[in-house]
C-alpha cells in the first residue's frame, strides 16, 4: 500500500461517495462539490430506489456518476484505475428493517461483502484513503437500554413473536433512555442491524490496521424531500404522506406510542460534511438524530393536519424487528463534529409534504 500522502485540504482531494445517487448522497451532492476538489459516486441505480436507471436531476453536476455495483469486484478495479480517494463515504447498503427478515442473503451481500469488495478493491489498487465515513444505523442498538424504577439500567433485548403476539409493547416497570456509542450495546434484533453492526467491525478493524482513520454515524430514522415515494421500505414518513394526501387515514401498528427520533436529510448530510472534514472526530461511533423523540401517532397527525386527512388510527398490528423506542444523545456530534440538528419535525413535514405534491403534480 503506498504511504499516506502529507495533509491536503478538502479542495485539493478527491471523496468517493457509495451509494451516491441515492437519498441521502444527492442531498449531500452539492456540497461536497463545493467542499471536495473531485467527487465521484459510485452507485447501481438499483430499481428499488430508482423508478428509472439514469442518472438522478437532484445529483449535483460536478459530481463523476459510475454506474456499478459495490458487491462486483470488476467495478472496483476499473473505478480505482482512474479514481485513488482520499476520502470514502460509504452509504450504498440495502435499508429495510422487514425486508431484511425475508431477503437476508440479499441485505448480507451488499452490506457486508459489498463493504468487503470495497476494501479489498482498495487493497488491490494499493489506494489508502485518508479517511472512511460509514453511515450506519441506530438498528446496531436493538432495543437499547431501558431504565428501571431505581435507576438501574438493563438491556432488555429482543421482544420475541409471543410477547408481540400479547400485545405487550412496553417492558413492565421501565422507561427507555437515548441512544448513546458510549453507554448503549449495541444487539441487533433485524438482520438489517446485523449487517449494518457487522460493517462497523469490518471498516474499523480494516482502517485500524491500515492507518486510514474510520469514522462511523449511528443514523435515526431519516426522511425528508428525496426519499422514495414508492419504496417502502425506507421510511414511513414518506408513506405517511401518500396516504395522508390520497385522504386515507394512517395506519399506526402496535399503540401508536412507538417512539422515533425523525431526522430531517439536510440535517444529515451536513452530519456527513462534518464527518469527513473535521479535524479530529475521534474512533467512536457518532449518534446522529434530532435529539428528541416524537410518537408515531404525533409524526402522524402532523401529516395528516397538512393534507386535511382524517386522523390516524391505531391497528395493533406489529412488524417483527422493530424496536419499541429509539432515540439519539447527540452530545458527541456536538462536541466532536460541531454539528447540532437545526430542522424540528414540524417543519421537516412541512418540507417533506411540498416536496411530495410537487412530484404528484399538486
Amino acid at each position: 500500500m503506498n504511504a499516506p500522502t502529507p495533509a491536503r485540504t478538502p479542495q485539493e482531494e478527491t471523496v468517493l461517495v457509495t451509494g451516491g445517487a441515492g437519498f441521502i448522497g444527492t442531498t449531500m451532492s452539492a456540497d461536497l462539490v463545493r467542499t471536495f476538489g473531485r467527487v465521484v459516486a459510485l452507485d447501481n441505480l438499483h430499481p428499488q430506489v430508482h423508478a428509472r436507471p439514469e442518472r438522478p436531476a437532484e445529483l449535483a453536476e460536478g459530481v463523476e456518476l459510475v454506474v456499478g455495483d459495490v458487491t462486483d469486484p470488476a467495478a472496483w478495479d476499473a473505478l480505482l484505475a482512474d479514481v485513488r480517494p482520499d476520502v470514502v463515504i460509504h452509504l450504498a447498503a440495502e435499508t429495510g428493517t422487514g425486508q431484511s427478515l425475508t431477503e437476508s442473503t440479499r441485505h448480507a451481500e451488499a452490506n457486508v461483502v459489498g463493504t468487503t469488495q470495497m476494501l479489498d478493491g482498495l487493497r488491490r489498487a494499493g489506494v489508502r484513503p485518508r479517511r472512511i465515513v460509514l453511515s450506519s444505523s441506530r438498528a446496531v442498538y436493538g432495543e437499547g437500554a431501558w431504565r428501571r424504577a431505581d435507576g438501574t439500567l438493563f438491556l432488555p433485548g429482543q421482544r420475541t413473536a409471543e410477547i408481540l403476539q400479547r400485545h405487550e409493547w412496553d417492558f413492565p416497570g421501565a422507561e427507555p433512555v437515548a441512544m448513546a456509542a458510549a453507554t448503549t450495546r449495541p444487539a441487533p434484533v433485524s438482520v438489517y442491524g446485523a449487517t449494518k453492526l457487522a460493517q462497523e467491525h469490518i471498516i474499523t478493524s480494516w482502517a485500524n490496521s491500515e492507518g486510514v482513520e474510520a469514522v462511523v454515524l449511528r443514523l435515526q430514522n431519516v426522511y425528508g424531500p428525496g426519499q422514495s415515494l414508492t419504496n417502502s421500505y425506507t421510511g414511513i414518513m414518506a408513506l405517511f404522506c401518500r396516504l395522508a394526501r390520497e385522504g386515507a387515514s394512517i395506519p399506526l401498528y402496535e399503540d401508536g406510542a412507538v417512539r422515533r427520533d425523525f431526522v430531517l436529510v439536510d440535517d444529515v448530510a451536513r452530519a456527513l460534511l462534518a464527518a469527513a472534514t473535521a479535524a479530529d472526530p475521534g474512533s467512536d461511533p457518532i449518534d446522529i438524530g434530532s435529539g428528541e423523540h416524537q410518537t408515531i401517532a404525533d409524526a402522524a397527525r402532523l401529516i395528516a393536519r397538512f393534507y386535511g386527512a382524517p386522523d390516524p388510527h391505531v391497528t395493533g398490528q406489529y412488524r417483527q424487528g422493530d424496536v419499541r423506542h429509539a432515540w439519539a444523545d447527540v452530545t458527541r456530534a456536538r462536541e466532536v463534529l460541531g454539528w447540532a440538528p437545526q430542522v424540528s419535525l414540524a417543519e421537516g413535514v412541512d418540507r417533506l409534504a411540498r416536496w411530495v405534491d410537487e412530484q404528484q403534480g399538486a
